[in-house]
Parts: C-alpha cells; structure tokens; sequence
C-alpha cells in the first residue's frame, strides 16, 4: 500500500520513497509514504484540485498500482477504522462488484454548534438523496470519503455482463432430438466417422505444409497491432510506457524487476507540466476538467461508461472533518457549488443533452439534471420573496381569486408535498430541527448565493469573464464556536438584506393602513401578512448572522436598512395606493358641469 500525500501550497516537485525491505515484527513489509508535490509554471492551467487528483493517480500507478484508491480532503480525517473494509466489501463482492466503480461515504463534520444555524450538516441531502440515489445507478461523487476502481477513473466502460451459456441435449441417441433439429442415425454413424479421419489427414498434411509461412505472418501482424495499440494508449495517457502498462492490469501491481531510481524518475515525469499536452486527461480520463465542482462531472462521466456507484452508511461515520462556521463563509461555500452546476449546465456535458447511447440509465439522468439546474430556481424565488411585501404595499392581493375547483386541486397538491416530505424525513431518520434549517437555508442560499452563480456562470461562458475562488476557511479547534458570529461583509448579503427590510417594512404598513381604516380591512391582512411573515421566519437564521453576538447591529447593515426604507418610503409616498381618486375627481367634474 503507498499513501500520497499531496500539497497544493508549494511549489516544485519532490517524491520520498521509503526504503526497502522495512518490515514489521510478523515479516510484513510497512507501507510506504509518499510525498508528492506537482511541478507548476507560470503560463500553465493547473486545473486546481483536479488536475492535482490526476497527478496523484499517475504517481501512486507507477509507484504501487493499487487497483483501488481513498480520496479524503485535507480538512477531513478516517473515524472509522473498518471503513474501508466496508468499501471493499462492495468492490470484490462475486456478483455485482465488477461494475461497481467507487462506493461513496457521507460527509460528518465536526464543530458545528448543536442548533445548526446554517445547515452545515446538509442531512436531507445525505441522509434523504444520496440514499435514495442508492436504489437507481448510484449516488453522485461529492469530492471526499470516496474509494474509487481505478479502472474507473481511466475511462473504460463498465464490463458487460456475459449471457448464461446455451443448456446441451442429453437426448438418447436413437431418438429424434426435437430440441437440436437434427436425426441421428445409428447405421450411418461409423460410417461418417471414417470418411471425416480420412479427409482430415489429408487436410493436416496440406496445414502443415503452410505452418511456416503463416507463422511469420502471425508475428508480423502482430508486432503491428501491438505498436498500434501503444501508440492509441500513449495518446490516450501520455508519454510514459511504464504508466500506459500500468493501465492494462485490471488488478494493479507493478514489475518486479523495477528499481526505486527508475520509478522515481518516471514519476517526476507523469507529474511535469506539460504530459497531459495533447492527451485525454481532465477530457475522458480522471478527473474532469471544467467546472470548479469536478466531483460531479467525474461521476457523471463514469455513470456514462456503465458503471455504477455504492452509498455505503456505517453506523459509526467513515470520515468527518471541519465544515465553515459562520455565514459568510457558509454562503461562499454554496456559491461555488451553484457556479460549478451552472457551467456543467452550459457546457457539452449537460445531462440534458449528454451521454445518450451510453450506459446512463434515464432516472439517474434525472438526478444529474436536478443537480445542475437548481440554480436557476433563484428567480422565482426571489419573486415569490418579494410579493408579499408589494401586496402590503399596494394593498392588492397579488394571487387572483381562483375556484372550488381549482383550490381543491391546489390543496391536494400542497397535502401530497408535506406527505412526501414527512414520508421522506421518517425514511431518512432525519430530525424535524434539521428538516427545518435545511428549508430555511434552501431560502437563504437561494436569493443570494444562487443567483449570483447564475450570472457569474452566464458572464464566464458567454462573455470568458473568470471569477477566482479561495478556498473556504473552516472552524478551529481552539475556539470550537469562536467563528460563527464573526461578521464578514460579503456582496452575497445584499439580496436577502432587501427581502427582509421590504418585508418588514410591508408588515408595518399593511398594520398601519388597517388600523387607520378600521375593522373591515383586517380580514384581507391576515392572508398578506401570512406570506410575509412566511418568508421572514424563513430568512430568521440570516438575521441572526448579521446581528452577531453583538447587541447591536453592525454599522454596513444598519446604512444599508436606512437607505432602502428611505427609498421604500418614498416610492410608497409616490405611489399613495390606499387613497382613492375617484371620487374627488368626479365632484370636481361636477361642479365644473353646475357651473
């Protein structure tokens, strides 16, 4: 076994190996560990985790050709010791392991305060979609706690499963066989027997004399075959015999014969700038180049080959790490994974319109679809937001009147949605506070992180304009909880700030107008102020994150408040909605008329 340990903060290339013949007190040779750091110049798309992930799988081919590796993120750390035996248990498994081409763990995190203000757990995903994705084709890879075949990542198809052989006739011989088609003579048997010996001594003489001559033939052709499939091979992997013979063992394992100075040398090589030059790497091998979400477009690309994926849930979680704390970082986090679904979304492997043909079957097409299109749910959203505060506003109700009818179908809709949910939460064992943050950050990220990944996504393939991400900053353990009410002023904060501020403001000026007008005008309140309050306790984690620990509300956010109602007031001044103009423009036309 060899663990690669790569770090993406340096610069240069370096690989230590291990000396040979270490061994435990039982005689067992101790696994190596392997450094590895990829060369990068300037001028050169190094491709971020991805292209680090597929300069990881070459060095560990060459190195120990494991046919199976663990991708963990840095922030992540192994919980459970037996989880990789659990992993192999579906891998090897006689029946159905062969087509099986990673098995992916849920994601745990650590520190994360107990009412989980933000989400952070994502319970509904993992414990509600990736298990129900479980009993189609597989669960999409998510980045991290995942063992992949390599066989797998470079590209090849699933097996195919082989046809069970055709059942042979054990009829008695004098009898008709109706199942062969075919009569069998007893008489006539001897006899045919010795005119097929006689003619095939004949032919074995005429064979024999030709054997020399189809022999060098035979080596002709396939000295050819052989330098042509090296050669597809070579344009397929790159430059490097010792990786491309790599590729063929189904079962890993590397040449006996190989030295540790010849394998470090090949090693630096398969890690150099420019051997993915003129290959299939990022393309149809490894990891996917792309999208900064490659973790889904890699999954796709082998569900597409055949394959099919394992969600394996021990009681004891595999794998946990650190998750971001507080809600700028929260938002940052989900902006990125928006801005990667959008450029699959636009991109020639969109699950709309890629992999038909293939081994992709058409209910997981539609989780790929799903994955990918949910950014575009921003804008309704955003307008389903803002409603109830321009009906308290302009004291309309938005939503026309509708029928028995029609109410009736709208209830049997609302009643199966919360049915499907409850049956859901029950199924997946998930909590109703979980149930619940998971609904009230779906709103949060919705109007903020997922509509500037819409159009930070359109500017990036429409007009080539890049947008650089850092990478996410995580919780200490120090201060377990000394982050998550630490304010980081981000654009991202700006559209839900507005939703709440036109909302709330809609609230006191619906109450005000009805107290003026008196009792008959509360009857139409109630259903305005349902809907906004529906999205104000909704965005209710949101407003916590911008007040903090403090007990005031920060300086940027209290300037922003103050602008927006003050241009709120005065468009509400403008506007006037709640007085009529009828009637006095009629006397006045009246009295025009007298006079």
């Amino acid at each position: 076994m060899t663990v690669l340990i790569y770090e993406k903060h340096t610069s240069g290339r370096m690989v230590f190996l291990g000396h040979n013949d270490v061994r435990d007190v039982e005689g067992n040779e101790l696994p190596c560990l392997v450094y590895v750091s990829r060369e990068k110049r300037p001028g050169f798309d190094h491709h971020k985790k991805a292209g680090a992930m597929n300069a990881l799988v070459r060095v560990s081919a060459i190195l120990s050709n494991a046919p199976f590796l663990l991708n963990v993120d840095c922030d992540h750390y192994i919980n459970n010791s037996k989880a990789l035996r659990e992993a192999m248990c579906f891998m090897m498994d006689p029946t159905s392991g062969k087509k099986v081409c990673y098995v992916q763990f849920p994601q745990r995190f650590d520190g994360i305060d107990h009412h989980d203000r933000y989400s952070n757990r994502n319970v509904v995903f993992f414990d509600i979609n990736m298990k129900g994705l479980d009993g189609l084709q597989g669960p999409i890879y998510v980045g991290t706690g995942c063992v992949f075949r390599r066989q797998a990542l470079y590209g090849y198809d699933a097996p195919v499963k082989k046809k069970p052989p055709r059942k042979t006739c054990n009829c008695w011989p004098k009898w008709c066989c109706l199942c062969c088609g075919y009569r069998k003579n007893k008489k006539g048997k001897p006899k045919k027997e010795k005119k097929k010996k006689m003619k095939h001594r004949e032919a074995s003489k005429r064979i024999h004399a030709l054997e020399t001559i189809e022999e060098g033939i035979e080596e002709i052709n396939s000295e050819n075959s052989s330098h042509a499939s090296q050669l597809k091979h070579e344009k397929k992997f790159g430059q490097s015999p010792v990786f491309v013979a790599s590729t063929l063992l189904e079962n890993g394992g590397i040449p006996q014969e190989a030295s540790s100075a010849s394998l470090l040398k090949e090693a630096i090589h398969v890690i150099s700038c420019g051997y993915e030059d003129k290959t299939e790497w990022g393309k149809d091998v490894g990891w996917i180049y792309g999208s900064v979400t490659e973790d889904i477009l890699t999954g796709f690309k082998m569900h597409c080959h055949g394959w099919r994926s394992v969600y394996c849930m021990p009681k004891r979680p595999a794998f946990k790490g650190s998750a971001p704390i507080n809600l700028s970082d929260r938002l940052h986090q989900v902006l990125r994974w928006a801005l990667g679904s959008v450029e699959i979304f636009l991109s020639k492997h969109c699950p709309i319109w890629y992999g038909y043909g293939g081994g992709l079957k058409w209910l997981e097409r539609f989780s790929y679809v799903n994955s990918v299109v949910y950014p575009l749910t921003s804008i309704p959203l955003i307008v389903y937001c803002t409603l109830p505060a321009i009906c308290l506003l302009t004291g309309k109700f938005i939503v026309p009147e509708i029928s028995n009818y029609a109410s009736i179908v709208f209830m049997a809709l609302f009643i199966s949605i919360a049915a499907t949910g409850i049956i859901e939460k029950q199924w997946g064992g998930v909590g109703i506070d979980d149930w619940w943050r998971n609904e009230q950050f779906w709103v949060i990220g919705g109007v903020s992180s997922h509509l500037f990944a819409l159009f930070q996504g359109l500017l990036k393939v429409l007009a080539g304009v890049n947008t650089n991400f850092t990478v996410t900053s995580k919780g200490g353990d120090d201060d377990e909880f000394s982050e998550l009410y630490l304010f980081k002023w981000t654009s991202l904060l700006i559209p839900p700030t507005t939703l709440l501020i036109i909302n709330i403001v809609g609230v006191v000026v619906g109450i005000s107008d009805a107290i003026n007008n008196g009792y008959g005008s509360w009857g139409p309140l109630f259903g305005k102020l349902f809907f906004a309050f529906w999205v104000i306790v909704h965005l209710y984690p949101f407003l916590k994150g911008l007040i903090g620990k403090q007990d005031r509300m920060p300086t940027i956010i209290l300037v922003w408040s103050i602008l927006l109602a003050s241009i709120l007031t005065l468009l509400w001044v403008r506007i006037n909605p709640f007085v009529s103009r009828d009637g006095p423009v009629l006397e006045i036309c009246g009295l025009n008329c007298d006079d």
